[in-house]
């Protein structure tokens, strides 16, 4: 059991750090025992621990009765553990104590945590504040230079491996179904479902640039094969034809997407309202952003999606700023759906703001899946798991991961598919290390002229199949985070202090994978914390009403 000395302040994002680190845990009790405490820029109280964990970025205790001289580094600064980088958003104090660096300054190479071992008890003093980063990363997000980095999910993992290393017994839930790796969302933007409805537009001319002009230049530039030349520009001359109801619309690629995901799950974010731009963070209108569809437009395709099983949600306009509204883009999506609750939204444009959670929140939304970059990939909570900002009580927040506009736009990371798959892999690779979800939007006209990145998605699919994942909806990845964070730990004492992981009695989980509980065995031996080690650890499945008992 971990035991949290914390300031009040701290003790929402100290919970939510729990979830996503899903191990045995408590605010200390005086007199209570724990086998770990971690006290975080608080006073120690009396313990026995065998691991005790020291964060803070100022000045402490355990310095000043060691006269351990320290220095503070820059805020955005880089550290360093067994050759794994990442950012500290907040101060870092360095500790001037050769021979027992646990964490390094990765810039004035010093000790950015220390670690002190006797007889009965190891210290581990990091300097640098553990919840505050954590707030960071879950309210303001990583700016898109270190976009790349799961900071959050190596927090974790530091976490973790100093306390496997110190060889105290630890149990966890893994952020992962039981039987895969981790899961895989695949998520569809509906913006432009017809071509057709798009005449003399700015949308209209800016295709007939690119099919025209740009796919010549990409040519040229190597980065188009000479079929999607052909492709496009037969694309662009079928207009009329195409307006006048004689060919084929060809940006309606909804029966090409069902057949290359027949076998997997898959979720259609769907705009509300026809002709609503919104507004934006300054109160100004962008006309742009407005859909020219309706949802009557659509019915027919909306249908076959629910007939194929595909999740429809939200694609918002106001909600992000506006409950009320928010209320109603709800509704009229329910009303297409028949579902009474549980629906989820993504804003268009990817707007969100400080009170975002909370508005989405109160217009009762079941999770929002709004939270990535326009401009690049990446993990802009740091983490590929589902969480909570601290300020809401039910709305989870699915992380975007990976977007087909960021990685192929020529203002954004401007790839060719060969370098699209290769920025990919990383995410892919990371999801399968830390578990949790890798959450795709490839939006429902890209398949089509002129974007033609449908090879690169069918690539994509072949990659991620290739790991066997869950494949999951939005929805049912949500459903099955809330039945990890629902189950408990709890101490029983008729069995010699051993832990009992009960799951919740409470919540459907029909058709949920199964949870994993890992436990590490632990001795009593002190080791070299800055070095790394493979971990004893053994697997037990905990599914339905059943329950799991750790000996202690």
């Amino acid at each position: 059991m971990i035991g949290v000395v914390a300031n009040e302040a701290e003790h929402r994002v100290v919970v939510e750090f729990f979830e996503l680190f899903k191990t045995p845990w408590e605010f200390h009790r005086p007199g209570a025992h724990y086998d770990i405490l971690i006290c975080s820029n608080s006073m120690v109280p009396k313990n026995n621990a065998r691991l005790l964990f020291l964060y803070g970025a100022q000045r402490q205790a355990f310095e000043e009765c060691r006269s351990i001289r320290t220095s503070s580094a820059s805020r955005h600064d880089f550290i360093s553990f067994r050759g794994e980088r990442m950012p500290i958003y907040g101060s870092c104090l360095l500790f001037n104590s050769p021979g027992n660096e646990v964490v390094i300054h990765e810039r004035t190479k010093s000790a950015a945590a220390v670690s002190v071992a006797s007889d009965d008890q190891m210290v581990v003093r990091l300097g640098f504040d553990l919840f505050q980063e954590v707030r960071y990363l879950l309210t303001q997000g990583q700016p898109a230079e270190f976009a790349s980095i799961p900071t959050l999910d190596l927090h974790i993992s530091l976490l973790r491996e100093l306390i496997v290393s110190c060889e105290v017994p630890l149990i966890e839930i893994l952020p992962t179904p039981a039987g895969h790796r981790f899961i895989v969302c695949l998520t569809h933007d509906v913006d432009h479902p017809r071509v057709r409805y798009h005449k003399c537009d700015h949308t209209m001319f800016g295709f007939l640039y690119r099919a025209l002009i740009g796919s010549v230049i990409d040519f040229c530039r190597g980065r188009r094969s000479l079929r999607q030349v052909a492709l496009n520009w037969k694309a662009a001359f079928s207009l009329p034809l195409v307006f006048a109801g004689l060919a084929k619309d060809f940006w309606n690629q909804l029966d090409q997407y069902l057949a290359l995901e027949q076998d997997l799950a898959s979720s259609f974010f769907v705009i509300p309202t026809k002709g609503d731009a919104g507004v934006d963070s300054e109160g100004r209108t962008k006309e742009k952003r407005a859909a020219r569809y309706s949802l009557p437009d659509i019915a027919d395709d909306l249908q076959k999606l629910l007939a194929a099983n595909k999740e429809i949600a939200v694609h918002g306009i106001d909600a992000w700023r506006d409950s009320a509204k928010g209320r109603d883009e709800r509704e009229r999506i329910q009303q297409v759906t028949g579902a009474s609750d549980e629906i989820g939204v993504r804003m268009h444009w990817l707007y969100f703001g400080a009170q975002t959670a909370i508005l989405l929140e109160k217009a009762g939304f079941d999770y929002d899946s709004t939270i990535g970059y326009n401009e690049t990939i990446g993990y802009r909570v740091g983490t590929s798991q589902i969480f909570k900002h601290p300020d809401v009580d039910h709305l989870l927040e699915l992380p975007l991961h990976i977007m087909d506009t960021a990685l192929f736009y020529p203002s954004y990371m401007n790839l060719s598919d060969e370098q699209a798959g290769v920025a990919m892999l990383p995410l892919i690779e990371t999801a399968a290390r830390f578990g949790g979800v890798v959450t795709i939007n490839w939006h429902d006209r890209s398949l089509g002229p002129e974007r033609l990145w449908d090879d690169a998605y069918v690539n994509l699919l072949r990659e991620l199949r290739a790991r066997t994942p869950w494949f999951a909806t939005a929805a049912q990845t949500v459903a099955w985070f809330r039945k990890r964070r629902s189950t408990s730990f709890v101490n029983d004492t008729r069995e010699g202090g051993s832990i009992r992981v009960q799951p919740a009695t409470d919540l459907t989980a029909a058709g949920l994978p199964p949870l994993t509980v890992r436990v590490y065995n632990g001795g009593a031996s002190k080791r070299n914390l800055a070095s790394s080690r493979v971990a004893a650890f053994e697997d037990s499945t905990l599914d339905g009403s059943d329950e799991v008992l750790i000996a202690a």
